[in-house]
């Protein structure tokens, strides 16, 4: 079996995969994506970091490749539905550079506080200029954490340690858990905007996170409050931010990640209030030696023994019963992720029902690509098939599975709700044909929908002209509707419309179709 290395990678994992029996590797880093294209065909694995792009024209050319390890947690550069469709596992090692995330977060907000680098750099510079950096303590003051997973909860307890407040805002974190961890959970972003004397976000880079913090939440923060970003570039609006520091609104900013990597012309640069690295987050020696150690072993057992771990696009188990059941786990982590994307309260407990004499057995994969659906849409590639179960269990979100005989007009069907605050969601799914995948019920409305694509569901009260004003206004904006499927509860009731879309909808287009008459919500998801 043959191994490419395209990216740096610590020694420790290195060496792992050239001690490994029935394993040849080559390290060839700084390759061009047509070189890349060019030998990729040859090997059987690929080991990358962040610097190897692996998108679908690429991936079309590696005609033996069967395995993708990431040393790292992000994925933003696999283009993991074209792995999927050749067959090829994409896995990941989430766990190996949380402690060294966590550590450069809390050194950068110190450093910011205390304006260390300013500091440093007039120093050198021959001044003395001890009355220009005065700072602030961190002590007592109020850290939010937005996002309080694996690194969001090192931060916590670090900064407990230095005996800051904090406050965090988690929709996938029970309140139970939250105490735990001597944190404050609160209900909405605008109470940590309003509260917090530091911020700092610990979320993946995914459609609701893109542009998180922006002039709007700027607005509700306090005057003088301090913003720090390890996680990705882009969940904060840097034009935004500029402006907010500019006027005085934000006092500092320390960032490590940015919209454009590398960041070599960024007006921030020209902000003395702001300090910057180079998207140093997980770069000490340890968490590198730590992913690149984790991923050769990763690697190494699944072209030997066939063993998958983290892999973020297939569950671990055998082929045989990947066969019988796998388009029952495309389902199922779409009917997840469809409620995930359409809940607006807390998920506390989690119900899945299985119709049907097909899930007798082997029903534990379906449970955990239900779950990863579910957690996907807030924790992005921190959770897989796994460790999904895990993360659930971390976040106190009771799991409940039932087998049912009776399946009613179905062969077989799974039936997922959702339940926190008093409140409930739920939503029904069959396959047409033993592969074709369909939403047959959401709630009380009965309903035949694809659950894949661009998506929007539309509740509206059921009076005459709502489709056609919706159909106008999308046409307007040369959005063209593939699909459009209906139910209603009863005659003038309450009715919901799910529209298939050939692109996306901006905030501006949702907001111009909550003006039409009789709508009540417009909900865009992505399958």
């Amino acid at each position: 079996m043959k191994v490419l290395i395209s990216d740096k990678l610590s020694e420790a994992g290195i060496e792992k995969l050239t001690h490994a029996n029935g394993i040849q590797v080559d390290v060839k880093t700084g390759l061009s994506p047509s070189e890349l294209k060019e030998i990729i065909g040859e090997y059987d694995g690929i080991i990358i970091r962040s610097a190897t792009h692996l998108s679908e024209d690429v991936l079309e050319a590696a005609r033996n490749l069967k395995v993708i390890g990431r040393a790292g947690i992000g994925l933003d550069n696999v283009d993991i539905p074209a792995a999927t469709r050749k067959g090829i596992v994409v896995m990941n090692t989430p766990q190996g550079n949380n402690i060294a995330a966590a550590e450069h977060t809390i050194s950068m907000m110190l450093a910011m506080a205390r304006k260390i680098p300013q500091a440093t750099a007039s120093l050198k510079a021959g001044k003395w200029e001890k009355n220009r950096f005065m700072g602030v303590q961190v002590y007592h003051k109020i850290l939010g954490i937005i996002g309080i997973g694996n690194i969001g909860g090192i931060v916590a307890d670090r900064a407990l340690g230095l005996k800051m407040r904090v406050i965090a805002y988690d929709p996938f974190i029970s309140e139970e858990k939250a105490k735990e961890m001597g944190v404050e959970l609160v209900s909405h972003l605008d109470d940590l905007f309003s509260r917090a004397d530091f911020i700092t976000v610990h979320t993946p880079l995914i459609k609701e996170t893109r542009n998180l913090i922006n002039k709007d939440a700027f607005e509700k923060m306090k005057d003088g409050v301090m913003i720090i970003n390890c996680a990705r570039g882009g969940i904060i609006n840097e034009r935004d931010l500029y402006d907010a520091i500019v006027s005085g609104k934000v006092a500092g900013a320390a960032l490590d990640v940015f919209e454009v990597e590398p960041a070599k012309d960024n007006p921030l640069f020209d902000l003395d209030q702001v300090i910057v690295t180079p998207h140093l987050g997980a770069s000490t020696r340890e968490a590198q030696r730590n992913v690149a150690s984790a991923i050769a072993d990763q690697v190494i057992a699944f072209l030997l023994n066939r063993t998958i771990q983290n892999a973020v696009n297939v569950p671990a188990v055998s082929p045989e019963v990947m066969e019988r059941i796998g388009p029952y786990l495309d389902l199922a982590e779409n009917l997840g992720g469809f409620l995930a994307q359409v809940c607006t309260f807390r998920i506390e407990e989690v119900d899945i029902e299985f119709h049907g004499e097909m899930f007798e057995k082997d029903t534990e994969p379906i449970v955990l690509a239900t779950l990863k659906g579910l957690l996907a849409p807030v924790m992005g590639d921190d959770v897989n098939f796994v460790n999904a179960k895990v993360m659930a269990q971390q976040r106190r979100i009771k799991v409940r599975e039932t087998k049912v005989e009776d399946t009613g007009d179905y062969t077989t069907l799974i039936v997922l709700r959702i339940k926190g605050q008093d409140r409930e969601e739920s939503i029904w799914g069959t396959l047409f044909g033993k592969k074709e995948p369909r939403i047959v019920r959401y709630n009380d409305f009965i309903i035949e929908a694809i659950p894949q694509g661009e998506i929007i569901l539309v509740e509206n009260y059921d009076r005459p002209g709502v489709i056609g004003n919706i159909g106008m206004t999308l046409g307007k904006k040369g959005i063209n509707i593939a699909t459009m499927q209906f139910g209603r509860d009863k005659m003038g009731g309450q009715a919901i419309s799910l529209l298939h879309l050939d692109a996306p909808l901006n905030d501006e287009i949702i907001n111009e179709l909550l003006t039409l008459p009789n709508l009540i919500s417009v909900k865009p998801i992505r399958l």
